[in-house]
């Protein structure tokens, strides 16, 4: 059973296959140019993608023709090139060009999940008797679209994480409109939080302390739901990743799927297409 559905396989690798460079069948380095052959992309890339799932380590999933080596080299490879960054942005614009992300409302939170190699975005975890965590802080709009993500130690505060969360969405996103309101929980509650949306330019709906959160919930809804489909990806609920850019590579590569699946999912009642899923739901 494939880890994907092809609709989403297949539009992500398009999209990351026009991003990598170009490379020679053989190593030019080699004297007499007749070095082992280099492993397709696409081979590697469905390695990636299934760990990137199951969250299975590189060992359990590679075969005769891709060793976990490999995975491994090719992973770091395109994490330093920014390549699951710029699928997500090409994803996002996607969406706003068929679908249209509603920037006016954008919601903020952090999700802690297992980290237990430890690594450059681990931390003692307060939520895991001290156990190595990593904090997910992403910003949505008003539909759930992963916009920005950072990733930190499980034991960074969410107020901190709020100002690099809002930038790295307005790198993805681009020009902003001019009436944005950000929602955030109790967590945000402090005087640097509404002095950080004034110098952006933003409006904000805090949650105050010590009111129960469902009663408060209001628009952050949006933001718990990403964070649950995320949290789908085995590599994310129990991220074994030490290099800070190879964490980071998996989250974008998450995110890029989570818009694709929205994308696909909104276009099916809005366009016709000959390849177009039969169902609703995807995995």
């Amino acid at each position: 059973m494939p880890a994907l559905p092809s609709c989403l396989l297949e539009s992500l690798w398009d999209q990351f296959a026009a991003l990598l460079p170009a490379h020679r069948e053989f190593a030019a380095s080699h004297p007499l140019g007749c070095h082992r052959r280099r492993i397709p992309d696409r081979k590697v890339f469905e390695h990636v993608v299934l760990a990137l799932v199951h969250g299975s380590g590189y060992e359990r999933i590679s075969t005769p023709g891709c060793s976990d080596r490999t995975i491994r080299r090719r992973v770091k490879e395109w994490a330093e090139q920014g390549i699951s960054e710029a699928v997500h942005a090409l994803a996002l614009q996607a969406y706003d060009r068929m679908i249209g992300l509603d920037l006016t409302e954008i919601s903020v939170d952090g999700c802690i999940t297992k980290a237990p190699c430890g690594g450059e975005h681990a931390g003692r975890s307060p939520v895991d008797r001290g156990k190595q965590g990593l904090k997910r802080s992403t910003a949505v709009d008003a539909q759930g679209v992963p916009l920005g993500l950072v990733a930190a130690g499980a034991n960074r505060h969410d107020s901190p994480l709020l100002d690099p969360t809002l930038k790295a969405a307005m790198d993805q996103v681009g020009t902003m409109p001019e009436r944005v309101n950000v929602n955030l929980d109790r967590g945000y509650d402090n005087n640097k939080s509404p002095t950080l949306l004034d110098e952006l330019g933003f409006t904000g709906e805090i949650a105050g302390k010590g009111v129960p959160a469902p009663i408060q919930a209001g628009k952050r809804w949006t933001v718990e739901r990403t964070h649950s489909w995320m949290n789908g990806y085995g590599k994310l609920r129990r991220c074994t990743e030490i290099n800070g850019a190879v964490v980071e590579f998996y989250l974008h590569l998450a995110a890029a799927l989570v818009t694709l699946r929205m994308l696909i999912r909104r276009a099916i009642t809005h366009y016709r297409w000959d390849s177009r899923p039969t169902g609703r739901r995807l995995k």
